[in-house]
């Protein structure tokens, strides 16, 4: 299920997601800055500001354990591997 919310300065927000309702305890010079922020209209809520902050921060999260990832990968085993892959590969095109 979609709901289009329609937000100051022409946006729209697109809900596509079930909420779940949580309680939280934030430090109130935060709070009072995410306020001015909904007050300026940068979001249509608290609720959104702190949503569309965690989305943020797990995706930032999930970037840096892709790159540790990468970072165990061997340079040259990985390029022997592309190169064993591309030869095949070129034995099975058609000719043109």
């Amino acid at each position: 299920m979609h709901h289009l919310i329609d937000l100051p300065h022409g946006m729209t927000y697109l809900h596509t997601m079930r909420k779940a309702k949580v309680a939280l305890s934030l430090d109130s010079e935060v709070v009072r800055r995410v306020d001015e922020l909904v007050e300026q209209a940068a979001f249509a809520s608290r609720s959104q500001a702190v949503e569309e902050a965690l989305r943020e921060k797990l995706a930032r999260l999930d970037r840096i354990r892709l790159s540790r990832e990468v970072a165990k990968l061997d340079p040259e085993q990985e390029k022997s591997l592309a190169e064993e892959g591309i030869e095949g590969e070129l034995g099975s095109w058609p000719t043109w």
